[in-house]
């Protein structure tokens, strides 16, 4: 699958290896080095997926995603330092589809291109399965990747939409976060138990009335999760 992807980050070479590698796989690649530049191109080109790194001058990568959410759903993969935790989890707060630690081999990045990107392809088959499941007001459709509260269409990441996509199939159960981790690999390899706590709060904030009382995403404490619900309808 051919697409256009921009490459933010301020290592001129390190920006190159990355080029280099997403041309040799038939992609159209497009390298700035700021954040300033990163926001700009990405608002002309339109791109497909934009591999971004955190820290850049002008705006850094959070910035950078936080601005482009509000405007798009463009794939966003961030690059961070290994040892800024909260840096990456501030990014999947922000809406990141993905992240990689530095420091990272190339052939990583390209697998992590080509996952975000077949996932995103109109048509692929989704691995949670065909039919609409429904639990109280939140309604999923895993072939088109949406999710809808009460009718009213709601923009999940792709770790989100595998963490409801898992729980509404079997309401009431309750998961536990290395259960939900196994639910999230094929989209985010990296990702820890704290990382599904940030899905499950950013989930929160999407499906429930108040976030802070949560009627259908409930902590099990000492366990994990559950949909608290009914028997899922589907259609």
């Amino acid at each position: 699958m051919c697409a256009q992807v921009l490459v933010a980050d301020d290592d001129p070479r390190q920006a190159e290896v990355v080029r280099r590698y997403l041309t040799a796989e038939g992609h159209e690649a497009v390298v700035v080095h700021d954040g300033r530049a990163a926001l700009d191109t990405a608002r002309r080109l339109r791109p497909d997926l934009l591999v971004l790194d955190v820290m850049m001058p002008e705006l850094d990568g959070l910035q950078v995603c936080r601005t482009l959410r509000g405007e798009s759903d463009v794939l966003v993969l961030m690059l961070t330092a290994r040892s800024a935790e909260d840096d990456l989890l501030t990014g999947l707060d922000l809406g990141a589809d993905d992240y990689l630690t530095k420091p990272y081999s190339p052939r990583e990045l390209m697998a992590r291109v080509r996952t975000l990107l077949r996932r995103a392809r109109p048509g692929t088959p989704p691995s949670a399965g065909t039919g609409l499941l429904r639990v109280g007001p939140i309604e999923v459709d895993p072939s088109a990747h949406q999710v809808t509260v009460d009718g009213v269409p709601v923009a999940c990441t792709r770790g989100e939409f595998a963490i409801l996509a898992a729980m509404v199939k079997q309401p009431n159960r309750v998961f536990t976060r290395g259960q939900l981790l196994h639910h999230t690999r094929g989209v985010d390899r990296s990702s820890t138990e704290r990382t599904i706590d940030v899905h499950v709060m950013n989930l929160r904030r999407k499906v429930e009335r108040d976030p802070q009382r949560p009627a259908w995403l409930v902590t099990v404490f000492g366990v994990g999760y559950k949909l608290a619900g009914g028997p899922a309808t589907a259609r």
